[in-house]
């Protein structure tokens, strides 16, 4: 059972409870992407199970009639076993999703996995355009290139900043350089896209950055934070008329995963405190 405490941040165990969550959410016109928690297997099996549980979970999101759609991580569905077999897996989520007529994100992990889950991405969004998005992070020094080769592939291009420690021959690691780069991709993926757009932050100057340029563009975008972060900010964000996206996990792997939000900020674990005992 999920404490309280980590509640805040996790959507349940299992697909009712996720589900269900998305109900409430889509009740303050937010919709949801759901992940089931779990990463790097190096057994084929486990990333099979997954995959299968993705193609139930979108299923089950299709028969519920719900604004909600699936994120994946590479290492979960095969990475760690072989890049074919990610993108086999891969391919097979967002075959079923088109089907559907549901949506498929695609998380990236560290810079190592950064080239094999572009060339999935690119591939299988030619073949199934715009049933599928991809992550890319701005701490990563290469991403200005990866977003000029990208910027064209039909599918959404979801911008963060970026959460995995990578080195300074490849990654920037100040802070005031993640932002620097982080504003120029915005740039780019507004002035060279009509749609398509996911700004993945929970910084509010990011926010009405992108705000600002797809007024000056004319480019159709979204918000996507995270469950348990800025929930206030998402609901105002909603209410006037951005689209918003709730990253929101589920699963009985969820205590790793509470562990990251709150070593990424300790914040988070005062406003979940503060939630539990309703301050």
């Amino acid at each position: 059972m999920i404490p309280p405490i980590a509640r805040r941040f996790v959507a349940g165990e299992s697909v009712p409870a996720a589900l269900d969550h998305a109900r409430a959410a889509n009740e303050d016109d937010i919709a949801v992407i759901l992940n089931l928690l779990g990463e790097h297997y190096d057994d084929r099996a486990d990333a099979r199970a997954d995959t299968d549980a993705y193609l139930a979970l979108l299923d089950d999101i299709a028969d519920s009639g719900l604004d909600a759609c699936v994120s994946v991580k590479p290492s979960q569905i095969g990475m760690d076993v072989s890049a074919d077999l990610f993108e086999e897996h891969y391919r097979e989520i967002v075959a079923r999703a088109d089907e559907l007529d549901a949506f498929v994100w695609c998380d990236m992990e560290d810079a190592d996995t950064t080239d094999a889950t572009l060339d999935a991405f690119e591939s299988i969004a030619a073949d199934y355009p715009w049933s599928v998005g991809q992550c890319v992070q701005s701490n990563l020094k290469r991403t200005a290139d990866d977003l000029d080769r990208l910027v064209d592939v039909p599918g959404k291009l979801r911008l963060v900043k970026g959460a995995y420690d990578e080195g300074s021959s490849i990654a920037y690691t100040d802070k005031a350089d993640v932002d620097a780069a982080y504003r120029d991709d915005l740039r780019l993926l507004f002035e060279r896209r009509d749609r398509g757009v996911a700004v993945g932050s929970h910084d509010p100057e990011m926010i009405s950055l992108a705000d600002r340029l797809a007024r000056e563009h004319g480019t159709e975008y979204e918000v996507q934070m995270l469950m348990g972060v800025r929930e206030d900010a998402q609901r105002d964000l909603a209410a006037q008329g951005v689209d918003v996206y709730q990253y929101a996990p589920y699963g009985d792997k969820w205590l790793s995963y509470f562990y990251r939000r709150v070593r990424e900020r300790k914040e988070n674990l005062t406003f979940a405190a503060r939630a539990v005992l309703g301050r």
